[in-house]
């Protein structure tokens, strides 16, 4: 699609702040007022519309795709929301381990255990780990709790956890990834140790490292749009 638009501008409305091109309001997929709660957060979603060329690139509006999925499907039924978020806890690859002797069993060890470990005593809950790749469901008190903890997000906090939590294949890292001060890189790299361990014994693959970069990439911007939908 061609560039339709010449200036990019942020101004206030009702419930908060929304992006204009050429003086008109922006509308989500839906048709929805696209209104965010924050400054910063509108002023970052601006420039992905201020920073595109001549023609228009979807894959470069990574804020704007998160705030249209806040308001037009979480913000519509926030308990379905987090029921599609549970699976990541009831799976997280936190929780799946190397046999113990085997060396890969350390290093899971080393990079997962803190992690899991603050998870569970800032949440006051109890992950099973598994041995091998077979699946054992945590206990339901635990995912309970979880349950508990994401409905006091918002919906903007809610949309950026289906990203880094998904791309992560982690609850515990995705909403790791939302806390403020977050090690964005550490986290990334937790999450794809078993791809980094592979890579060390036979060779990295550039097709393979291009998709990490931009999966990286993603995974950030869903961390820097609940930050910045915070204030």
């Amino acid at each position: 699609m061609k560039r339709f638009y010449r200036d990019v501008t942020v101004a206030e409305a009702a419930g908060g702040f929304g992006v204009h091109l050429d003086g008109r309001a922006i509308k989500t997929v839906s048709a929805r007022p696209q209104i965010v709660p924050t400054r910063a957060l509108a002023e970052a979603m601006a420039q992905e519309w201020a920073e595109q060329g001549d023609e228009i690139n979807p894959a470069l509006f990574l804020l704007r795709d998160m705030a249209d999925f806040a308001l037009d499907v979480v913000a519509r039924d926030p308990a379905a929301a987090i029921e599609s978020l549970l699976p990541y806890a009831d799976t997280d690859t936190l929780c799946y381990r190397a046999e113990p002797d085997e060396a890969f069993a350390a290093r899971q060890r080393l990079m997962w255990e803190p992690l899991l470990t603050e998870a569970e005593t800032r949440l006051g809950v109890r992950f099973v780990r598994i041995a091998g790749v077979i699946h054992k469901p945590q206990p339901p008190e635990t995912l309970a709790r979880l349950r508990d903890e994401l409905a006091m997000l918002d919906a903007f906090s809610l949309a950026a956890l289906r990203n880094t939590a998904g791309l992560a294949a982690s609850l515990v890292i995705g909403l790791a990834a939302l806390a403020p001060n977050a090690d964005i890189d550490a986290l990334w790299d937790a999450a794809n140790l078993e791809e980094d361990w592979q890579a060390e014994l036979w060779g990295k693959d550039w097709e393979a490292i291009e998709l990490r970069a931009r999966r990286a990439a993603a995974f950030a911007a869903a961390a820097r749009f609940a930050a910045l939908a915070r204030g």
